[in-house]
């Protein structure tokens, strides 16, 4: 699993992720998200656009790196465009926790009034 971040010009961090998310993936994962979110309030975007494979540990990585955000006053969206990956994510009823979203532009959208809030 590879995760690389980019810092967008309006204060988002862009997080993609690469791979599959499963035991292996989810924990190396895991360890770099909560690195890069549980310090500080951050507003992401996850990218799960080049995940191939989300298994349940995934999921939990993702739903808790998104309240260890919002713990802190930021927040997290989803961008994924792989139908299977976003199948997994509607039956688990992830959209409960986080937005899915299928654009980057929509993604950034999504948070820019809770951005504005904070």
């Amino acid at each position: 699993m590879e995760l690389s971040i980019e810092h967008l010009p309006d204060g988002i961090r862009l997080i993609r992720l690469k791979g599959r998310m499963d035991i292996a993936g989810s924990d190396e994962v895991s360890v770099r998200l909560a690195a890069e979110t549980s310090t500080e309030k951050a507003f992401v975007v996850l990218d799960l656009r080049e995940v191939d494979f989300l298994a349940s540990v995934g999921i939990g990585t993702l739903v808790r790196s998104a309240k260890a955000l919002r713990l802190r006053g930021g927040e997290a969206v989803i961008l994924s465009t792989v139908p299977v990956v976003t199948l997994v994510l509607e039956k688990t009823r992830i959209h409960e926790v986080m937005g899915i979203f299928g654009d980057l532009q929509s993604a950034c959208r999504a948070l820019a009034p809770k951005m504005q809030t904070s």
